[in-house]
Parts: C-alpha cells; sequence; structure tokens
C-alpha cells in the first residue's frame, strides 16, 4: 500500500481541528432531501397540468394547442397559472397526478403581471398553503413544481439568486419584485409553484431567460395574492391611462439645473390619442412629463406604476417640459380598457 498523500492528511487534519467528521455531512445532506421531500408532498397533490385549446389566428377552422402547470391554492377549486398559457384559450383542460381530468373557467387573467385566475368544480380538494415574499432571504431553498415538455409533476430544486429583480411583461409593463431562483425550469414548468421549506408557496414560475443556465424567474406571492383580489372582485385589473405613447428621454444636464427637477429624465410624449385624457388636457406630442401629482416621473416605467386604480377619474396635475417653457396642466386619467396592452 502506498503512502497517503499529503493534501489528504492536510484535510484530515483540518477536520480535526474544527472538530467536525467527515461522516457528519450524511445528517446534513438527509436534512436537505427530507426538506425537499416535505415540500413537495405537501405541495404536489395541488399541482395541475393545464392543456389550452385556442382559435388559430390565421383560420377560425383551425385550432392549436398550448400546455402549462397551475396549482390550487383553495379546497373550492381557484387555481393560478401565468396569463399567457391561457391567453386566448377556447377550452382548458386541468388535469391532476392521478390523469383526473376537469375542464376550467377562465375567472380573469392580468398579462401585465402574467399571472391567471381559473376556477374548477369541486370540494377539498388538494390546496397549496399561500406563503409570503417577505420573508424571503437570498440563498434560502426553493423547489419547482411543474410539468416541463408534458413531463408532469417534474421537481426541481435551487436556492433563491436575488431578490426585487422587475421582468418586463408581453405588455411592455414591468413585473416588480420578481424572485431569480436556480431552481431548474424549462418550457411547460409556467405558471406551477415555486415553494418554501416549509411547503408553502412564495411565487408563481413564470420564466426563463433562453440559452442561459440556472436564470429563472417567479412572480412574487404577494403579487399573486394582489392580483387574485382583484380578478376575484372585477374579473381584471383595474388601471388608469391618460391615452398617450412615449418613451424615456434623458434630459439635459442645463435643463434639470434651471428647472430644478429631480431626475435626470423623463417621459417624452410620441403621439396622443384622439379625445383621449391627454389630449384633452392639452399634452402634445413632443412635450416632456417629468412628474405627476407630487411624484417624479423618469420614464415610461415610472408613469405605469403610478398610473393604478386610485388615480381613475381623478383629476391630477401633469407637470412638463415644453420647449423652454415648464407647464402644469391638470389632467383626468381614465380607466383603461381591458383590450388595451399599453
Amino acid at each position: 500500500m502506498g503512502a497517503i498523500p499529503a493534501f489528504v492528511l492536510d484535510a484530515a487534519a483540518a477536520e480535526r481541528r474544527h472538530g467536525r467528521n467527515p461522516a457528519d455531512d450524511a445528517p446534513l445532506l438527509d436534512a436537505y432531501s427530507n426538506a425537499v421531500v416535505a415540500a413537495v408532498d405537501r405541495v404536489g397533490p395541488s399541482v395541475v397540468h393545464i392543456d389550452v385549446h385556442a382559435r388559430s389566428a390565421r383560420s377560425r377552422d383551425e385550432e392549436r394547442r398550448g400546455s402549462g402547470s397551475g396549482f390550487v391554492f383553495t379546497p373550492d377549486g381557484l387555481i393560478l397559472t401565468n396569463s399567457h398559457v391561457v391567453s386566448g384559450a377556447s377550452r382548458i383542460q386541468v388535469s391532476f397526478a392521478d390523469d383526473d381530468s376537469v375542464e376550467a373557467d377562465l375567472l380573469g387573467d392580468d398579462p401585465d403581471t402574467d399571472l391567471a385566475l381559473l376556477r374548477i368544480g369541486g370540494d377539498h380538494l388538494a390546496s397549496a398553503v399561500l406563503g409570503s415574499s417577505r420573508r424571503l432571504r437570498v440563498g434560502q431553498l426553493v423547489v419547482a413544481i411543474g410539468n416541463p415538455y408534458g413531463y408532469q409533476h417534474t421537481v426541481t430544486a435551487g436556492v433563491v439568486s436575488a431578490l426585487g429583480r422587475s421582468l418586463r411583461a408581453t405588455t411592455g409593463r414591468l413585473i416588480d419584485d420578481v424572485i431569480q431562483t436556480d431552481a431548474a425550469l424549462n418550457p411547460g414548468n409556467s405558471g406551477g409553484p415555486l415553494v418554501d421549506s416549509r411547503g408553502e408557496v412564495i411565487g408563481v414560475n413564470t420564466a426563463i431567460i433562453p440559452m442561459a443556465q440556472g436564470i429563472c424567474f417567479a412572480t412574487a406571492i404577494d403579487t399573486a395574492v394582489w392580483v387574485v383580489s382583484k380578478l376575484l372582485r372585477h374579473g381584471r385589473v383595474r388601471r388608469a391611462y391618460l391615452g398617450l405613447a412615449g418613451a424615456t428621454t434623458p434630459l439635459a444636464r442645463r435643463m434639470v439645473r434651471f428647472f430644478e427637477l429631480e431626475n435626470a429624465s423623463g417621459l417624452r410624449v410620441e403621439s396622443v390619442e384622439p379625445q383621449g385624457p391627454a389630449q384633452l388636457a392639452g399634452i402634445e406630442a413632443g412635450d416632456l412629463i417629468v412628474k405627476i401629482g407630487e411624484q417624479a416621473v423618469a420614464g415610461i416605467d415610472d408613469l405605469q406604476k403610478l398610473l393604478d386604480e386610485s388615480r381613475i377619474g381623478v383629476r391630477t396635475s401633469i407637470t412638463l417640459l415644453r420647449r423652454t417653457r415648464k407647464l402644469e396642466l391638470a389632467v383626468t386619467p381614465l380607466e383603461m380598457p381591458a383590450r388595451r396592452k399599453r
């Protein structure tokens, strides 16, 4: 038998100095496995596979199909999933792990947060417990359950990689407070739950970055709970709109100093909708919006955040720069119709 390599002896000595035996790692690995298994046992029965039938954009007689994931979160059959999973659906079929399949009704969806609410008939259904995303910490264990590529109830585990990310929805709006995780997600995972070690749902899996590894995103459950409350009340999330198109534009330093502005950029108005709130208030293409009410506007994302339900029908001031003048106009935002995407 040959001599024991020096690096092995050094490692063993280090273990003894720190009072740690390599055999002690076994319980740690078991604890990790037990946490994942317990989370899956608790949430797994509530996870569903969603089959979507929709009319093709090319022909009414042609049908397209899609699929995704979701989860039951009330015993009477409310299901959370992604808006993009059920977009344009003419029929929605929900399947459980035991292959029991039922039709679901779409109660409402919010493309701006990529969330949708379904309902199926039932009583005393297995339902997931909703946790809170406010208590999350970077590095903590998370588990994703879904149906990637049709492989039902696939489980992946990872950690919270970052908190407070922003992700742009298909509508162009930013989804705030997004959770980044390295728990592997693939097409078909969309709408499934992201779960903590207690087996509570802390996010709704929503997106991956193509060609990237270990960069996946989930909408925070606190956002989802807020959206669900609006969908149950109105069937949609009510937001205000001004009837204008704009782009974020940097402001010249001398302009910022001269007008004593709070931000170094603003919203340049590209066009206004005829007879819309902006035009009726006197806003013109080329204006630079820098404030709504007492809140600074540094660009399109700021304006969209500020145009929430509370501003619908409420007269408010818009501060803007027009050539060499600073103007304050009064505008009354209207409710954004459901068909609008910006």
